[in-house]
């Protein structure tokens, strides 16, 4: 039966996917006591990764649903993290976006709000966090945005 956190994430017609694995050398999460760091996930969506320059060849709403994919890559990660119990996730801590950008674009904010937005939907105040989004001038891949994550799990 799911838990509180897949239920929601039902009612919103998302299904977390399996966690990604990592693309390079690197592990997709550490645990550190009730500290989980996840990763940088990229965005994705079930056809492929989402590539794409904000500023020259996607537009912010755009940018802020590739983040949204991220987030949902991040939560599968924390899944992972915690054996398959998603519901041991008290609180995101922090998340770090990274916005594949022009040098005069600079609504990042706007874009990882995707993210955050989301993470606030699913997890009310439990995903409120501390952040930051940053211009990058690319990131693997060509894709659009990657964020990283620390989640407090039980």
């Amino acid at each position: 039966m799911p838990g509180a956190i897949e239920s929601r994430l039902a009612q919103l017609g998302v299904t977390l996917p399996d966690a990604p694995t990592p693309a390079a050398n690197y592990v997709p999460y550490i645990r550190v006591g009730g500290m989980v760091h996840v990763s940088g996930q990229i965005s994705s969506a079930p056809d492929g990764i989402i590539t794409g320059k904000l500023g020259a060849d996607m537009d912010v709403e755009a940018g802020a649903a590739a983040a949204r994919s991220c987030a949902i890559a991040l939560l599968a990660q924390c899944k992972a993290a915690c054996g398959g119990d998603i519901d041991r996730l008290q609180r995101v801590v922090k998340l770090t976006g990274f916005v594949n950008s022009t040098g005069d674009f600079t609504d990042q904010p706007k874009v990882i709000n995707g993210a955050s937005d989301f993470l606030v939907e699913v997890l009310g105040d439990a995903g409120r966090h501390a952040r930051s989004a940053v211009s990058a001038a690319s990131l693997p891949f060509g894709v659009a945005v990657e964020i990283e994550a620390i989640f407090l799990v039980a």
